[in-house]
């Protein structure tokens, strides 16, 4: 690729490459799940590349430094709308997805404040709460309920009530897609922590099987609380789940300038010949962080992070 090839792609969300994540050890091929390490090695090797640059989240980094260890040349960027990327300081994709959702919020308050309701968002963050988190506090949320602080539905109830005697017959709560309930988030935890103990392949597939039950059991969440909240507080409640919109369209500027920063830096250590490593983002530099010390990690909102101190300052209830 040369820079008539990369000519105009800076406006461009997605990929030029049309690549899509994949596990190089458990891959489908023809209905079959096969090991491709020792193919996608032979195929480096015959294209002799000098390496191979991984982009994506917190799987994209543990494949990665899968193939580090088959013996490629690898660097990797954080790449995720979710910002959970360890060790760094921010991934790029947040931004885009931050002003998006956001903006979304900002839209439906218009509606809500109208018809007197409660308007449920979902907003995507499976493990991780940064960005309904940071949406929420930017676009004015009443309530953000996020997957590291369990939520009590009466307590929400109860927040919306106090808004509804001071006169306030609406409200807007940011949800994220992973948010539960205590008693779920109890549930779920003593099911990874049995998956974690176990020694037989039964007993590992018995609690395989029980978190599998649990996470179809968490599908639809978002509407179970809507349909609560109305119970609870006698106000008309709908949802609005933003989905994929998050993740699409023109990158922010602050998402050009980390992307090609931390690119540039990418640059810069393969012609210095630094491999094994991610590009992390660190203040207004960067850093090569070894792989070992990223992948299978995950940066999840801390429950004393400013974000969150924040949030509680201006009013706003996190369900607990």
């Amino acid at each position: 690729m040369d820079k008539a090839a990369l000519a105009g792609i800076l406006t461009v969300g997605g990929t030029i490459l049309g690549t899509s994540r994949d596990k190089p050890h458990r891959m489908l091929i023809d209905g079959k799940t096969q090991d491709m390490t020792d193919v996608i090695f032979e195929n480096y090797k015959k294209w002799e590349l000098d390496a191979l640059v991984c982009l994506g989240g917190g799987g994209t980094q543990k494949n990665a430094l899968h193939l580090s260890k088959a013996g490629l040349n690898i660097i990797t960027l954080p790449k995720t709308i979710d910002n959970d990327v360890a060790m760094t300081d921010a991934t790029f994709g947040f931004a885009t997805a931050l002003d998006i959702a956001t903006e979304t919020i900002d839209r439906l308050h218009s509606t809500a404040h109208s018809h007197h309701r409660i308007i449920v968002a979902e907003v995507m963050g499976h493990r991780a709460g940064w960005l309904a988190l940071g949406a929420g506090i930017a676009g004015g949320a009443d309530v953000i309920l996020i997957p590291e602080i369990p939520y009590d539905v009466d307590k929400i109830a109860e927040a919306i009530g106090r808004r509804s005697k001071r006169g306030t017959n609406f409200s807007i709560v940011a949800v994220a897609e992973g948010a539960m309930s205590i008693d779920d988030a109890r549930a779920f935890k003593a099911a990874e922590s049995k998956r974690e103990r176990a020694r037989t392949v039964e007993e590992k597939k018995m609690a395989k099987a029980e978190l599998a039950v649990l996470e179809q059991r968490h599908t639809g969440n978002t509407l179970r609380l809507a349909h609560q909240l109305e119970e609870l507080t006698h106000l008309e409640s709908r949802v609005t789940i933003l989905g994929y919109v998050q993740r699409g369209g023109t990158p922010s500027p602050a998402d050009r300038l980390l992307a090609t920063r931390l690119g540039g830096a990418a640059a810069d250590l393969i012609n210095d010949g630094v491999f094994g490593v991610m590009v992390a983002a660190r203040g207004e530099g960067t850093e090569p962080v070894p792989l070992e010390k990223v992948a299978g990690k995950r940066k999840i909102v801390p429950i004393d992070h400013p974000w969150v101190e924040t949030a509680r300052h201006v009013g706003t209830s996190l369900g607990d």
